[in-house]
């Protein structure tokens, strides 16, 4: 038989632009292919190699033409009709990395051919990784380990319930989707990316809080440093080269104390306020400057975590006329990048998030013994929710902003977006609402934006198009696309997170069970319409003919952690408090008679068992649990009974 590789070489942003840089080169010595890119700036020395594990007769070419042939393909390859390659390398070629090899097989004999395609920072460390793969039986071991890393990690939470679509969701595709495509690859097939976002994956980190402390505790530092003396924060940034943009986005800044809090809650480590991380420097926007993509200086100054976290939310604590927080060029919403980029623009869903900030941290500034800003923070959130009512209210729901010149979004008056899920949801989640008007709220939201006939939660409705509003560049997109009018995932499942919190158990669940991707591709039809992989989210979903009920881009969202917790939290209601122990507070449908939760906390295990009883109440081990809260054992091997 005779094996080849190939890899197109790139070693850049596109094929076009640096295939004419690029050089491949042969090592005898050590048996390998390496190529390398010099005149790329920031990484020139980096050594992408191939190396061939077994066979004999290893022939090899650096020529892309060669190998696929003139104006061929690799569905059908020049190469494949050689005894051998070339032996070509060098520079001037249109490049690739292509090995052959030849083996014989007996009858019923086995061999195993290892290929390793990577890149290095030396030479020293690729021969390295040659000399370690040598063999078949290392590269199993290592498949091993990377296998019974993930069980280990995904096997933390596994969840046992009546419906199989929600188990196979929350027992390892959503958590894999967190955490090797959002945090670690930070790119996709429909996003290819590579930079951090400040607000997203410092929301992504909240939902790994449920299987590794670890990393939110490093994230939240990290992301700490990419603040500016100022207070505000790089919208996001490329690791290595440090290049980021400036931005007068209004929320990103907050996120850092609202997963700081949130991590604190869930697992009681007050030290994290202590840990110090750097600044950025930069010259601040100038007026009419909306963005800046630099590489901003690196400042000598130092500040904890709590004094970065106060330094975001004094920045944030900006009001417009009607004393709602400043929009800015954006909230969560990038693509109402127009409503308040002049700087009198205000964000309702802002201030139902800036309260849900302040009410969290102010039992911090407690802890920090900071009782100024204790009655600072107590008086302004009690300020924004007052306003909010005031002034946010259009009769039977809540406003989504107002505009530079004091025109409401989100209104019965706007021919377009007269209602927005996002000032609903979080009038809820944040617990500053008025209960009377969530309610009615809720109930509007569900009558204009819940699509249960295509199994669609819009974010807005009717979708921007042709009236005299210009919101920004979400206008841009096709009606019923993304943001503009169609199913942005993300937003959709803090509807559904809203729900849990006013105790809709049905509601919810019946809306989780329907954006649950697998349940939209059930049958042949179904997977024709979707489009997209059925085991990980979407960030959204077409509601524009003829394309309704199509995926949009998938992998790479933060829907996914979202998802995630409100699946464990908000339906099946596990909930940490610090680190004294974690409750079971479920909002599962009424059809539902029990469902089973297994926790492995290190050494501990917990098996969780949950079921409709008359005789209500906690028990672990066989003893009732009057405080409701379950403890953290050291070890050991612990059952769990909750009657609801």
């Amino acid at each position: 038989m005779s094996i080849s590789y190939y890899a197109k070489l790139v070693l850049g942003v596109t094929h076009e632009q640096s295939a004419q840089y690029i050089f491949t080169e042969f090592n005898k010595e050590k048996g390998y292919m390496y190529a390398l890119n010099p005149y790329s700036e920031h990484f020139g020395k980096l050594i992408c190699y191939l190396k061939t594990f077994g066979g004999k007769g290893v022939s090899f070419t650096g020529d892309r033409k060669e190998f696929l042939g003139r104006g061929g393909s690799v569905r059908e390859p020049e190469a494949m009709k050689f005894e051998k390659l070339s032996d070509t390398v060098g520079a001037g070629f249109d490049p690739c990395l292509a090995e052959n090899v030849k083996i014989n097989l007996d009858k019923k004999e086995e061999k195993y051919i290892l290929i390793a395609l990577g890149q290095g920072e030396t030479f020293e460390e690729v021969e390295r990784v040659v000399k370690k793969y040598n063999n078949e039986f290392k590269a199993e071991d290592e498949l091993n380990n990377t296998k019974n890393y993930w069980q280990k990690l995904l096997n933390t939470i596994q969840v046992k319930t009546p419906d199989k679509s929600m188990d196979i969701l929350l027992n390892g595709w959503l958590m894999y989707q967190i955490l090797s495509c959002r945090f670690w690859s930070r790119t996709a097939f429909y996003q290819s990316g590579g930079a951090y976002g400040f607000r997203d994956q410092l929301q992504d980190v909240m939902a790994i809080n449920y299987v590794d402390n670890n990393i939110p505790r490093e994230h939240i530092i990290y992301s700490a440093s990419k603040q500016y003396l100022e207070g505000d924060v790089q919208h996001w940034w490329h690791p290595i080269v440090d290049s980021g943009i400036r931005t007068r986005f209004s929320d990103d800044l907050l996120w850092l104390p609202y997963v700081t809090t949130d991590y604190i809650q869930n697992t009681g480590d007050y030290n994290i306020l202590d840990e110090e991380a750097g600044y950025l420097e930069d010259e601040p926007l100038k007026e009419g400057e909306d963005e800046r993509y630099n590489i901003a200086k690196i400042s000598q100054k130092k500040g904890t975590i709590y004094e970065h976290c106060i330094k975001a939310i004094e920045r944030g604590l900006k009001f417009g006329s009607h004393n709602i927080p400043l929009m800015g060029s954006g909230d969560w919403n990038d693509g109402m990048s127009t409503v308040g980029n002049k700087g009198k623009g205000e964000s309702v869903w802002l201030g139902w998030f800036l309260y849900s900030i302040l009410d969290k941290f102010i039992p911090i500034c407690e802890y920090k013994s900071d009782f100024e800003n204790v009655a600072k923070y107590n008086e302004l959130k009690e300020f924004i929710r007052e306003n909010l009512e005031k002034n946010a209210w259009d009769g039977s729901w809540y406003r989504r902003a107002y505009f530079d010149d004091g025109t409401p979004l989100g209104s019965i008056n706007n021919d377009e977006c007269q209602i927005d899920s996002l000032s609903q949801s979080w009038a809820i989640i944040s617990g500053a609402g008025k209960e009377s008007r969530v309610k009615e709220a809720m109930n509007a939201l569900e009558k204009n934006l819940v699509k249960e006939d295509k199994g669609i939660i819009l974010l807005l409705t009717p979708a921007f198009d042709k009236s005299s509003l210009e919101p920004g560049y979400i206008k841009g997109y096709v009606p019923g696309v993304r943001e503009n009018g169609g199913q942005y995932t993300h937003g959709s499942i803090w509807v559904i997170l809203a729900l849990t919190k006013m105790g809709y158990n049905n509601k919810a669940w019946n809306l989780f069970n329907m954006i649950n991707p697998i349940n939209h591709a059930e049958s042949r039809l179904e997977c024709q319409t979707y489009k997209v992989e059925p085991y990980v989210m979407t960030a959204d979903v077409y509601t524009v003919d003829p394309h309704v009920g199509r995926g949009g881009w998938s992998w790479y969202t933060g829907a996914a952690g979202w998802m995630y917790r409100t699946g464990v939290e908000g339906i099946l209601g596990l909930k940490f408090r610090k680190s004294e122990g974690f409750t079971i507070e479920p909002c599962i449908p009424d059809e539902w008679d029990n469902y089973d939760i297994y926790y492995n906390l290190e050494k501990c295990k917990y098996s969780i068992q949950v079921k409709r009883g008359e005789k209500r109440g906690l028990w672990v081990d066989g003893n009732k649990i009057d405080n409701k809260i379950i403890p953290f054992f050291k070890d050991g091997d612990h059952k769990v009974k909750v009657v609801i």
